[in-house]
């Protein structure tokens, strides 16, 4: 051990003597847990509750920018600090990446330029020249995906033939149909419906200062017809998804008006009963604003209560300093609330207090009286999950509802209390009765494995559906476990484990679907099979553990970027170390028996070297995923909270008799 990572039994917030008369001594273990349990508390709200920043790349701002001018908006105060935001996040190739330091994206480029534009921007400042060359010479702005191309659509920069057809018609299918919305994800759920209104009446965007990009195309405009596949997209399934759509494009106009306006009705209908409070549809920002553009074009009023809400809901989402601003593409409160609790409890003492605060806060959000979306699948199950954003009661997710009853648990074991006993009953329950027929859980939904949708042109990003995942998986089979299950005792246990077991890949890692990448979904599974009870030399315990010592960087910490997730994956490829991926293979190390190996105290030292003044960390990196290869994320907060967990276990298995964490996460 090197001397900053000392262990003292003192109080925490006491410096000795010696101490004082020694500031340039490095800081024990104990003072950096100290520091950075103080820092993470700063963040607290007066109720309790947690709330960092949720950061994704150049299309969520540039969106909303092309929102307001298609509702014929401006706001040029706050345009110019989006503008000042996406100048400084492009990339070095001249577009504009999906997470920072990636590669050109197309679609991220085109949008991020007609904003630019839009707010201003002078065609011949240099920013806008390289990114103009950087998208020309990637054959121009017709090879940007569907959804970016239905946005030029709108703005009447290229022909609706130019989209792949979705008739609104779809409303009308019954369950049976090779296409029903219980088959697909509920984010493409909820953005796709208000989107199915606005493909059939086609209104045009006010835009108020007449911009447009043609200058993007390599073709004209006008001519923009075939779409680019996505990578995942292939014959046969592509074939015949494509010639239903070439038969669609010339028998959509001709569909009968009265059965259109039956389903617009229908759309209309699936909205109004979606909007949540001040959470607006499906609480993400793409099925918000769809809905507030599927409101304009039929002509509500902007006052009308629906509106208002949308409205309010993307606004809410915006981040503003004294110089930049961008748009959230959701909140994540109650995840954030959650994982801070379980930080906090295992650092301790005082900090106990704080996270129970946080708790209180979840306890009334649970949805307890409402049935969303999923019991269309599993209409026999009794709600009782929690959803990710402030309000969400249509779609609380598996993964949120696992994390909060795991805290509840801790709290209630550490106070030998019973005071959420009946709220993790019933997430567990609901969690339960969520499982899908191979074993897995999903984030939303159960067998939402309709894996031919992803071939429909319309999906080229390849994230229409919601399959059970090792990551949630990971999570529930945790939770059961902590909560006294055993393989023995409980069959839905035992064909989780069976499930996520074989998942694991040849070299010893697992597909991490909502933290980046394979550190994150190999931590998820070593927690859940050490709760599980799987002995450290269990063969897929210990060669977990060894592909995460495999892969540790030089400066002893962890990083893998967006690139983890291309198609061919051919075994990791390094990135830099971030506090929260370190901080991710820490606890998967410690879970796996493994807190003596050197690499552990390597990246402890990391974690004491990268910490801010402030006690925290700061991930620059991104850090989580949306959609895999399509859209990224930064988790603000995972480089507060995790790496203030990662140390507080770290001290707390050293200072103990056993190494074996004791918990599911």
């Amino acid at each position: 051990m090197t001397d900053d990572l000392v262990f003292e039994s003192r109080d925490l917030d006491a410096p000795s003597l010696a101490e004082a008369d020694a500031p340039s001594l490095p800081p024990t273990l104990n003072e950096r847990i100290a520091r950075a349990t103080a820092g993470l508390l700063a963040h607290q709200k007066d109720d309790g509750h947690f709330c960092f920043e949720l950061e994704a790349d150049a299309t969520i701002p540039s969106e909303y920018v092309l929102l307001l001018h298609w509702l014929g908006e401006e706001n040029r105060p706050l345009e110019a600090k989006i503008a000042a935001y996406l100048r400084r996040i492009q990339g070095v190739h001249g577009g504009w990446p999906l997470f920072t330091d990636g590669a050109f994206d197309m679609s991220a480029s085109v949008k991020a330029y007609f904003a630019l534009k839009m707010i201003g921007e002078p065609l011949d400042a240099p920013h806008m020249v390289r990114a103009r060359k950087a998208i020309l010479s990637r054959g121009g702005a017709a090879n940007a995906n569907v959804f970016t191309r239905i946005l030029l659509a709108l703005y009447g920069q290229i022909p609706w033939r130019g989209v792949p057809v979705m008739p609104v018609e779809i409303m009308a299918l019954p369950r049976w149909f090779p296409f029903h919305l219980s088959k697909v994800s509920y984010w493409a759920r909820t953005v796709l419906v208000p989107l199915l209104v606005l493909q059939a009446l086609k209104p045009v965007a006010a835009n108020p200062r007449g911009v447009g990009i043609a200058e993007l195309f390599a073709v004209p405009p006008e001519k923009v017809k075939h779409w680019p596949k996505g990578p995942h997209q292939v014959a046969p399934w592509s074939q015949i998804f494509g010639g239903i759509d070439r038969v669609l494009q010339v028998a959509e106009p001709r569909f009968p008006k009265a059965s259109r306006q039956r389903s617009i009705e229908a759309a209309v209908a699936f909205v109004d009963k979606r909007l949540n409070g001040t959470a607006g549809l499906g609480a993400i920002y793409p099925a918000m604003a769809n809905a507030v553009m599927m409101y304009e074009a039929l002509g509500v009023s902007r006052d009308d209560p629906r509106v208002r809400t949308a409205r309010e809901a993307i606004d809410g989402l915006l981040v503003e300093t004294g110089t930049e601003a961008y748009c959230q593409p959701c909140l994540s409160p109650v995840w954030d609330t959650a994982l801070a609790a379980h930080a906090l409890l295992e650092a301790g003492g005082e900090a106990e207090a704080r996270a129970k605060a946080g708790l209180e806060w979840l306890k009334p959000l649970q949805v307890l009286d409402h049935k969303g979306d999923w019991a269309e699948i599993k209409p026999d199950v009794r709600p009782g999950g929690w959803a990710f954003q402030y309000a969400n009661p249509h779609y609380p997710d598996l993964d949120d509802t696992a994390v909060v009853a795991m805290a509840m648990d801790r709290a209630d074991r550490n106070a030998g209390s019973q005071t959420y006993a009946e709220a993790i009953s019933r997430g567990a329950e609901w969690v339960g009765g969520m499982q899908s027929r191979d074993g897995g859980f999903a984030a939303f939904d159960a067998d939402n494995t309709h894996h031919h949708l992803n071939y429909i042109p319309f999906a080229d990003h390849g994230a229409l559906l919601d399959p059970p995942t090792a990551d949630v998986t990971a999570r529930c089979i945790s939770m059961f476990a902590q909560l006294g299950e055993t393989a023995e005792t409980s069959p839905r246990l035992a064909r989780a484990v069976e499930a996520l077991i074989a998942e694991q890949r040849e070299d010893g890692s697992w597909f991490g679907r909502w933290g980046m990448n394979y550190i994150y979904g190999t931590w998820s599974a070593l927690s859940a099979l050490n709760a599980a009870g799987h002995a450290p030399e269990a063969p897929a315990v210990a060669k977990a553990a060894d592909w995460l010592l495999a892969v540790q960087n030089p400066d002893g910490g962890w990083g893998e970027d967006g690139m983890s997730y291309r198609m061919d994956y051919r075994g990791f490829e390094p990135s830099p170390s971030t506090a929260s991926q370190t901080a991710w293979a820490l606890l998967g190390l410690m879970a796996a028996g493994r807190a003596d190996d050197p690499a552990v105290e390597r990246g402890v030292e990391y974690l004491s070297r990268t910490q801010d003044a402030d006690g925290l960390w700061s991930d620059r990196l991104f850090n989580a995923v949306g959609f895999p290869r399509v859209f990224y994320l930064k988790y603000h907060g995972y480089a507060k909270f995790f790496p203030l967990w990662a140390l507080a276990r770290y001290r707390n298995l050293k200072a103990g008799n056993s190494r074996r964490v004791t918990v599911g996460m």
